[in-house]
């Protein structure tokens, strides 16, 4: 008989916002490819009302639709108008039933799936814990929670009490923790109180096969630098701009892309003019998968320097399509993305330092494009997957 995970999610392609839904999939691919059934409980806003099952058999495995109003990353718009806390940047994201909407899906996942058979139970992030938790006391199976970010991430280590609260506490009930690097696991060590020999890591994997040949690199009149990521405090899209401004005192024709949507993005505009800016920033709003993958192709740098960064997969699609990558050392992809230049988020000189030198060594620019292909090659989701396999096996055990 194979394995049965029952996983407890909040966004799947094609409808996701952020990085999780990307991950999900590619966890549960992989999964499938070794073997594993997979049930996928997710919510979803379309007839909320009814309180219906609705079960999609897909290819990749049953999908049960939960009717909630959870939305975890909302559009700029759409956050602001259902904004109720105003202490920090995570609040913002959030309806204004957060507390009454989580436990609405938390009773009718728990209720719609009671009649599977599950070996294990999976669960993402914080918004799922609890519908785990008791989904595992009522099947008798261990919970393993997945961690992609935290409270503290989000925020700047500013958390929301009531969301830090439900979180930690999932993360107690937990029987074992996945994180997606190193650096998430001393996060729950050290501001959690995790017990080390709880946390497993495992680091995101990919999809995407790496360019066959990597794309050569002409002298550009106008170099192009790239951020692609959500607009919030996390992602580091402020330090971004700083290092521009030093870069463009150095090399007036580079040019600099923030492709992205979020609540900072008003703010951010208005930094960029206030910088003197405006003719070397532009804003590409959110971009789709393809549009994005012209960016990487067109870029001559991408840098991502979020301020707290459990993984980060845009560095791994960077350097899917060519694109030379400057990391912040506060990233979990910088632990396995080894041909990445590194710097602290808040160090933006040292950040503009390390643009204008890929901007204009070109054999860097080469040797760093040449091992792409072998990391890419060992984090396939694939590979990703038989060790979560092998996790789960240790700890039905």
């Amino acid at each position: 008989m194979s394995l049965h995970t029952l996983m407890f999610g909040w966004e799947y392609p094609p409808a996701h916002l952020g990085g999780l839904g990307v991950a999900c999939q590619g966890i549960v691919r992989g999964l499938l490819h070794h073997g594993a059934e997979v049930t996928l409980v997710l919510p979803h806003d379309e007839g909320v009302e009814d309180g219906v099952r609705v079960i999609h058999p897909t290819s990749e495995g049953p999908v049960i639709r939960v009717p909630s109003a959870l939305k975890p990353y909302d559009s700029f718009t759409s956050f602001s108008s259902r904004r109720t806390f105003s202490s920090s940047g995570i609040d913002q994201l959030y309806g204004s039933n957060l507390g009454d909407e989580v436990e609405r899906f938390t009773n009718m996942a728990v209720d719609m799936t009671k009649d599977l058979h599950p070996d294990i139970i999976h669960a993402h992030d914080w918004m799922t814990f609890e519908a785990a938790r008791r989904s595992a006391e009522y099947h008798n199976k261990p919970f393993v929670a997945h961690i992609h970010a935290t409270e503290l991430d989000r925020t700047e280590y500013n958390p929301h009490p009531w969301i830090f609260e439900k979180e930690l506490e999932g993360l107690l009930a937990a029987d074992h923790i996945i994180t997606v690097s190193n650096y998430t696991k001393q996060l729950l060590i050290r501001e959690y109180g995790i017990r080390e020999d709880k946390v497993t890591v495992l680091h995101n994997g990919t999809s995407e096969q790496p360019l066959s040949q990597p794309i050569a690199m002409h002298h550009k009149r106008h170099p192009l630098v790239l951020f692609l990521g959500r607009l919030t405090v996390q992602k580091g899209a402020k330090y971004f701009l700083k290092a521009a401004q030093a870069v463009v005192k150095a090399m007036p024709a580079a040019r600099f892309v923030i492709a992205g949507d979020g609540y900072l993005l008003p703010e951010l505009i208005n930094d960029s003019i206030d910088m003197d800016l405006a003719d070397h920033v532009m804003f590409a709003g959110k971009v789709c998968s393809e549009e994005a993958m012209k960016l990487y192709q067109k870029a001559s740098c991408f840098v991502m320097p979020s301020v707290s960064e459990p993984f980060g997969l845009v560095a791994l699609e960077a350097i899917t399509h060519g694109a030379p990558v400057i990391l912040s050392k506060q990233s979990g992809a910088s632990e396995v993305v080894h041909n990445a230049l590194t710097v602290d988020f808040w160090d933006t000189e040292k950040m503009a330092d390390c643009i204008l030198t890929v901007l204009r060594e070109e054999p860097l620019q080469n040797e760093m494009r040449s091992h792409s292909p072998a990391i890419l090659r060992r984090l396939t989701w694939n590979n990703q997957a038989r060790k979560m396999i092998d996790l789960y096996k240790k700890i039905m055990q």
